[in-house]
């Protein structure tokens, strides 16, 4: 992914005004992530590249606090709430410098908690729809047990305060008439030094290792969904507190089903008999096969909706609608009986008895006579 001075902008990524509500900014991102999607695009570098970079312009626009960092100062601004700066808030990196212009006193560097941390994680069409419990493995640093995340051999004695900061965790320097402090380089601003590291995570408080958490999906999630599960991201430094996993949904596609927000629109097909004389036909929704009824004389293209069969809403109750679209499949192969058949029906019928056609050429020669 290029440097933040070569991104382009959020807003443009997904195609969307700055103004976009949330529900623009989720179908603007679907229609990208459908498009560019690895899975429908393998071995395209560049697809791949437009699918993390949409990924990454939605994960920002929609959590409000970001947005509102990045409308203000670009990607730069976001870069505190983002990969590199995760748990920084703003007003802690340029508190130093304006509390002592006003007065409002030392401002403490943010030290201890850990970086939050992602995961994508695809499931099915009807996982998203339903809900599920999945096992996710992830390797992500883990708090050493040994040091309970110290990084001190000797929790006692091991720990002493920096001799560089003196245990502030903070440099301070006089430019003119200004006192400007930055975080301590050789603490990492957390105000001590470990004096006899442990060798289990080599005096870090924490080592990197595989694990496998339990993570509940509920139902009504779609592509761009962000799950959040607090402290189980990165542990912070020294005994820190620890960041938030968020756990980024992708539903896969579905064979027959596609979706629009809530509802599921499934396209069936008729037979040209089904359609003229009518029939009983099974569709397939996401509760199973149910038996509906064609009426005579049903065109191409007709929606039924079965109400309450859709996807379930996200944190709310009730579901979206089925919407069943009929497509007539017109009969090709004809034998010679079939087609002298169809010959005398098309003879018998005459144009008078397809209200449809009548219309249609009726409004052509309205308009060009």
């Amino acid at each position: 992914m290029p440097g933040a001075a070569q991104k382009r902008d959020y807003y443009e990524v997904l195609g969307v005004q700055r103004g976009a509500d949330e529900q623009v900014l989720k179908s603007a991102f679907r229609k990208i992530a459908l498009q560019y999607h690895p899975d429908r695009n393998p071995g395209d570098h560049s697809a791949e590249e437009k699918f993390k970079e949409a990924s990454e312009a939605y994960e920002v626009l929609s959590d409000p606090d970001r947005r509102a960092r990045y409308d203000r100062f670009g990607h730069p601004g976001d870069m505190f709430g983002g990969q590199g700066f995760q748990g920084v808030n703003i007003n802690d990196i340029f508190g130093d410098l304006f509390g002592e212009i006003f007065g409002g006193g030392r401002a403490r560097a943010v030290r201890g908690r850990g970086s939050d941390l992602r995961y994508n994680l695809e499931v099915s069409f009807e996982e998203a729809a339903f809900g599920c419990e999945v096992k996710v493995p992830i390797t992500k640093p883990k708090r050493c047990e040994h040091c309970d995340g110290t990084g001190s051999k000797s929790r006692a004695a091991g720990v002493r305060a920096c001799a560089s900061c003196g245990g502030s965790g903070e440099l301070r320097f006089t430019q003119g008439f200004f006192a400007v402090s930055r975080p301590c380089v050789d603490c990492a601003g957390t105000g001590s030094q470990v004096v006899d590291p442990c060798k289990h995570c080599r005096g870090t408080g924490r080592y990197t290792a595989e694990q496998t958490l339990d993570v509940r999906i509920p139902g009504g999630v779609d592509t761009g969904t962000r799950v959040r599960l607090a402290g189980q991201g990165e542990p912070g430094e020294r005994g820190g507190p620890p960041g938030d996993l968020y756990v980024t949904i992708h539903v896969r596609e579905h064979p027959i089903f596609t979706r629009e927000e809530y509802d599921v629109m499934c396209e069936v097909p008729l037979s040209f008999t089904q359609s003229a004389l009518g029939a009983t036909v099974e569709v397939p929704t996401l509760d199973g096969k149910l038996k509906l009824k064609v009426r005579a004389g049903t065109q191409s293209g007709k929606v039924e909706t079965l109400r309450g069969k859709g996807i379930p809403h996200l944190h709310g109750s009730g579901r979206g609608d089925q919407l069943i679209r009929w497509v007539v499949e017109t009969p090709t192969d004809l034998t010679d009986r079939q087609r002298a058949l169809l010959e005398q029906f098309a003879e018998e019928a005459g144009e008078e008895v397809h209200p449809q056609r009548k219309s249609f050429f009726g409004k052509v020669r309205e308009l060009f006579g």
